[in-house]
This record gives structure tokens, C-alpha cells and sequence, in this order.
């Protein structure tokens, strides 16, 4: 990889890690107990949240009428959904083990931490979780696409191409046919030495 791409990469990662950092001293402000997959509040700071919360009934009487208009193309996008999760994992399941891919673990990408929230109301929580449904998917199957890509066709675009995944600036140089062998090589090793650190830790 070229090593100035190399230090960017490394810049952002230390600018990410930042940015968590950041945001988890912003949770904490919140006086919220995070756990791995559970999130509790103080007492005095759920009662604060239940102060804002809508009522159902108004929260369904004044809805916008676009909004309204929007149910019936929303929620059928479920079952599309649905089929393209039930696919992916699929596909990974059956088919990193023979490339040598680690596999990507699911639960990774799905996050529905805002049903703890006391200041929305049933809907509000169901709304949120099929956003976060929806996102933590998209997030999943790209992630199983990106290593997918690592293995079969590692290389850039001659076109800009918006939001790439993390492996695609490792990828060999558009037109670079003189190296391309080698790099196709050290990214399949590379994916290798990632299942087999994954296989290690599993084992500890």
C-alpha cells in the first residue's frame, strides 16, 4: 500500500477513536450505566425523561399528513429487508470458510439501545428500531460485500467512489496490471492471518 494512503488511514483511525471517545463522555453525562447489551438510567433521570414523553394518542392525532401518506411505503421495505439479512448470512456462512474469510459476526452491526429511552413512546421505539434495523443491515451486508471484494477483485476505481468501505484503500491501483498478482496474493494472506487471529481469540 502507498505509505502516505497509509498515514491518512492511520489518521483517521486516531480521529475516530477521538470522536467515541467524545460521544461516550457525552453518554455519561447522562448518568447512564452502560453495559454490553443493556443500558440502565438513574432513577432521577428516567423521571426526568418520562417529563417529555407524548402521549400515543397525540402523537398519532398530530402527525403530519406527509408522514401519514409515507406508512404504506415504509414498513413493506421490511420483508425486502428481511430477505436480503436471511441471504447475506447465508452466504457468508457457507462461503467464507471456503475462501478463508473470518467470518463476520452479526451482532456487531445491530444496535437497539433506544428502547430504554423514557421519553418515547411505543411507536416512537418501534420507529427506532426498525431505523436502527435498517442501518445495523446495510452497515452488516456491507461489511460481508467489503471482505467479499478484499478476496475477489481488490482494486480501485478510476472514479472517486463515495463512502468505501475500510478495505478498499488497500486495494491494488487501478491499471497497475504489472503488480496486480502479487497484490490479489497479499490481500487473500492478509484475510487468512484475519480468520486465523479471529479462530485464536475464539479459542482463549
Amino acid at each position: 500500500m502507498n505509505a502516505n494512503i497509509q498515514e491518512f488511514l492511520d489518521r483517521i483511525q486516531q480521529l475516530e477513536a477521538a470522536i467515541e471517545q467524545e460521544a461516550k463522555s457525552c453518554r455519561q453525562k447522562w448518568q447512564a450505566d452502560f453495559e454490553e447489551h443493556k443500558v440502565r438510567f438513574e432513577k432521577e433521570v428516567l423521571a426526568q425523561q418520562k417529563r417529555f414523553k407524548e402521549g400515543l394518542l397525540v402523537y398519532v392525532l398530530t402527525a403530519e399528513w406527509r408522514h401519514v401518506l409515507c406508512v404504506p411505503f415504509i414498513y413493506p421495505v421490511l420483508l425486502p429487508m428481511l430477505l436480503l439479512d436471511a441471504w447475506v448470512t447465508l452466504y457468508q456462512w457457507v462461503c467464507f470458510p471456503l475462501f478463508g474469510i473470518p467470518r463476520v459476526k452479526r451482532s456487531d452491526y445491530f444496535v437497539y439501545d433506544r428502547t430504554h429511552l423514557a421519553y418515547l413512546n411505543w411507536l416512537e421505539k418501534i420507529n427506532c428500531a426498525y431505523c436502527s434495523y435498517g442501518n445495523g443491515l446495510m452497515a452488516y451486508g456491507r461489511e460481508v460485500v467489503g471482505l467479499t471484494e478484499k478476496y475477489w477483485c481488490p482494486i480501485k476505481h478510476a472514479r472517486r467512489r463515495m463512502q468505501a468501505h475500510p478495505y478498499y484503500h488497500g486495494f491494488a491501483d487501478y491499471a497497475d496490471a504489472e503488480n496486480y498478482r502479487a497484490e490479489l496474493t497479499r490481500l487473500r494472506a492478509e484475510l487468512k492471518l484475519m480468520r486465523d487471529q479471529e479462530g485464536d481469540r475464539e479459542t482463549r
